[in-house]
């Protein structure tokens, strides 16, 4: 299949999820500061990796994904009568920790930085 219709198929499975997210799941497992970060779908669209990135702790991590892959069947339904498929790709969570890493290593970045002023990083010493 071409590789521009998987991308927006990808695209549209990212837009529900992420709205069924932010509106329309119940499930109080699923923490509001749930991020649909990425949707790959594969080539013969009978699934779909979604990525989901949760600000928390590891239990409302563990939780969230619990809720979403309760919530599988619903979401797939959704995604069925909002996306015009033939076959409508299963939905597999993943949790994406991609933003946390990033925020530990921008913090990293700007100790090194910080200490290397504390220190006075004279270069005549």
């Amino acid at each position: 299949m071409n590789n521009k219709r998987i991308s927006r198929i990808s695209e549209e499975v990212k837009k529900v999820v992420s709205e069924l997210i932010y509106n329309g799941l119940k499930d109080p497992r699923v923490n509001s500061l749930t991020t649909v970060t990425k949707v790959e779908v594969t080539r013969d669209l009978r699934y779909a990796k979604i990525y989901v990135s949760v600000f928390g702790d590891k239990e409302e991590k563990e939780n969230t994904i619990k809720g979403l892959e309760s919530a599988k069947g619903f979401i797939r339904k959704e995604i069925s009568s909002k996306v015009d498929l033939r076959y409508t790709p299963e939905p597999i969570f993943v949790l994406d920790e991609s933003i946390e890493h990033g925020i530990y290593m921008s913090k990293l970045i700007k100790d090194v930085n910080k200490d290397s002023k504390d220190h006075g990083d004279n270069k005549n010493d």
